[in-house]
């Protein structure tokens, strides 16, 4: 498989970056049309991309006949997550009698089922810059020859299922995107952006009478066992943005359910999580336990702890365990203040990985 060489810096931090599928179906489909024109097998193709990067990548799968070519490119996305890393996006590439290139999707590219994307009802989820593309690329080895370009995957409609194509109108397989050809190692803007079309998601599917917010995985799972069964979102370390999208999109009733460690910070006000951001963990023991009128060498103690487990395990040893309590009905006032909506319906729920939700 052909690798990038091309990087990022994200949070100090220098990420590869990979290439789309859209990329990968202008490639397979340019290298298609030109073993078709040749007659030849080749081993590696150019293309351009909208971002201004030209991409040399390696052709796999050849089969050559007098009336069609095929071959596969293998996605690559980087040091980005992405269900469709590796991947092998086809192209099968036969003539017409007359100038156009006629592109379709077959086997494991989606069909779009709702209006408001990117094409009709029924037609493969094959995005416009895509489309672009490889009609560009394809036209580079005959101005004057028409082509049929059929696009296929056949993992397909496996990794599709992983994808938001489910939730978004979009069945049977995966989406050829890019609008750049480049997959760049995803920022913040575009977490949040996953954030927002997830949420949209659920409220088209289920309305906005509620919705749970969960920093990750494990707060899934205590949302489960606490038979939260509502529709639910991750959404990492963005309390505040995601908040404010699902306040803005007009949802009645919200539940967070997080970690100690996360919302510690949140019941003094923290709205972005992450430790670059704030380490306001001890500093939120020590605000609460003075509330609660908590003597000097408690403080101290909490205040020389490492982590928020070690800090909640001396709380309860000095019998202070009630400040998960404390905290919650904080953090649920601080969500009020933030939205300015003194009558929001908001709970907050705190687990413990030692002691789970039952803490006190």
């Amino acid at each position: 498989m052909s690798k990038l060489d091309m990087f990022v810096i994200k949070e100090g931090k220098r990420l590869r970056c990979g290439y789309t599928t859209g990329s990968c179906a202008t490639a397979a489909a340019k290298a298609a049309a030109t073993m078709l024109e040749t007659g030849e097998s080749i081993n590696y193709v150019e293309i351009d991309t909208p971002a201004s990067v030209s991409l040399k990548l390696e052709v796999h799968n050849q089969t050559i006949t007098d009336d069609y070519v095929s071959c596969s490119i293998i996605k690559d996305a980087g040091d980005d997550p992405d269900n469709t890393d590796g991947i092998e996006i086809f192209a099968r590439v036969s003539r017409r009698n007359d100038h156009s290139i006629v592109i379709d999707g077959g086997q494991g590219i989606g069909k779009i089922t709702r209006k408001g994307l990117f094409g009709e009802i029924g037609q493969a989820a094959i995005n416009p810059v895509p489309r672009k593309m490889i009609e560009s690329e394809v036209r580079k080895v005959s101005e004057v020859s028409g082509y049929d370009v059929l696009i296929y995957a056949p993992q397909g409609e496996i990794i599709g299922k992983k994808t938001f194509n489910p939730y978004i109108g979009i069945e049977g397989g995966i989406s050829i995107i890019g609008s750049k050809g480049i997959v760049y190692p995803m920022s913040e803007e575009a977490l949040l952006k996953t954030i927002y079309m997830e949420i949209d998601m659920l409220e088209q599917k289920y309305g906005n009478k509620h919705i749970v917010l969960v920093p990750g995985n494990y707060g899934e799972e205590i949302s489960d066992t606490l038979g939260l069964n509502k529709p639910r979102v991750k959404v990492s370390n963005y309390l505040g943005d995601s908040l404010l999208y699902v306040y803005n999109k007009g949802f009645k009733s919200i539940t967070l359910v997080g970690h100690i460690g996360k919302f510690s910070k949140l019941s003094i006000g923290v709205f972005n999580t992450h430790s670059k951001v704030c380490d306001g963990r001890m500093e939120a023991f020590i605000y609460y336990l003075a509330l609660m009128g908590a003597p000097m060498d408690v403080l101290n103690r909490v205040n020389k702890a490492i982590t928020a487990e070690e800090g909640l395990n001396i709380c309860i040893e000095e019998g202070y365990g009630s400040i998960v309590k404390e905290m919650e009905k904080g953090a649920e006032d601080r969500i009020r203040r933030y939205l300015k909506d003194e009558n929001l319906n908001v709970k907050v729920i705190i687990y413990s990985m030692e002691r789970g939700v039952e803490i006190c």
